[in-house]
């Protein structure tokens, strides 16, 4: 498999948590032997960057490594919100131009619309930027509802953990789920929130030795995905009434039962399509799809491509890549 670059742009007050992220998340891939990825930071003339915190970094790239990578990553951008400079934009446009994909994290939302990629396609950034990306960019249709949105070359996403959520996303989208799933085991974080999951979420305190049911029922529920489940099996589960359930369900997680277990019984179906040669007749009645035709349907409608295509081209991926 080619070897993959990924250059990750630094700045004069990033902070360490989103110069951090996508270097995480992708030099994990390499440390796992999943593939050979390799991340370089780079700035705008190759010289230091101080960040948020305080911390000097040197031995930066320069604007030369931006069209020989195959991603470009913008982890943030600068408090004051300014205009992406001219020979960034440039620089940008013009590996954008040879299929390099250009990906804005966070505030990165901003130059990556500065640079005009986006045209009239929709983006989203940190929630508290929102009203703001919108003022400066009138024509480029905000979702204010999801984690990250894809569009092949083009990656942007909500704030902050969200940028872990985006990473992995290429992880999988260019490796699997499995190895994605690896990556994320590694780094100890949940390997799936789906793009179209809320942003915010009023996540539930949980106190030492509490239980938490919509956690335990999750849980469960990942066990059983082969079984016929319902709401009201999970929140029996949760030994809750349905209705405080589907209430405290959307507050933990930020969105419903249903979509929940479709998108787990998919991340599943993606995994045995990976690592089994199980038909797909049996793929589907392991993840709890009542037929392969509506196994199908949901996972055409998901990913865009069909379960047999999917297994050509994943299933050939070893661990080494």
């Amino acid at each position: 498999m080619k070897a993959v670059k990924i250059a990750v742009y630094a700045f004069d007050g990033v902070t360490m948590f989103h110069l951090s992220v996508p270097q995480l998340v992708f030099g994990e891939v390499a440390r796992q032997g999943l593939a050979d990825w390799e991340t370089v930071l780079f700035t705008d003339n190759g010289r230091s960057v101080r960040t948020a915190e305080g911390y000097g970094i040197d031995g930066l790239a320069g604007n030369e490594v931006v069209p020989a990578a195959d991603i470009v990553v913008i982890p943030s951008w600068f408090e004051d919100g300014r205009p992406l400079p001219a020979p960034f934009a440039g620089a940008i446009r013009q590996a954008h131009g040879k299929g390099v994909m250009i990906v804005g994290l966070c505030l990165g939302a901003f130059p990556v619309a500065d640079s005009g990629l986006l045209a009239a396609r929709p983006a989203v950034t940190h929630w508290h930027a929102l009203d703001a990306f919108s003022e400066r960019h009138p024509g480029i249709p905000v979702d204010r509802t999801v984690l990250y949105i894809d569009h092949g070359d083009i990656l942007t996403s909500a704030g902050t953990a969200a940028a872990m959520d985006a990473c992995l996303h290429i992880v999988r989208s260019r490796l699997g789920a499995e190895a994605a799933n690896r990556v994320a085991r590694s780094l100890v974080v949940a390997p799936h929130r789906s793009g179209g999951q809320a942003q915010y979420i009023e996540r539930p305190v949980r106190r030492p030795g509490d239980a938490n049911p919509i956690a335990e029922a999750l849980d469960w529920a990942v066990e059983q995905l082969g079984e016929r489940l319902g709401v009201d099996d999970l929140a029996q589960a949760a030994h809750m009434s349905r209705r405080s359930f589907i209430r405290a369900f959307r507050a933990a997680t930020g969105t419903t039962p249903a979509t929940w277990l479709r998108t787990r019984r998919l991340d599943e179906v993606r995994r045995l399509l990976e690592i089994t040669d199980l038909p797909i007749e049996q793929i589907a009645a392991k993840c709890g799809f009542t037929s392969p035709v509506t196994m199908r349907q949901n996972f055409m409608s998901a990913y865009a491509t069909t379960p047999s295509e999917y297994r050509r081209l994943f299933s050939g991926q070893t661990a080494t890549g």
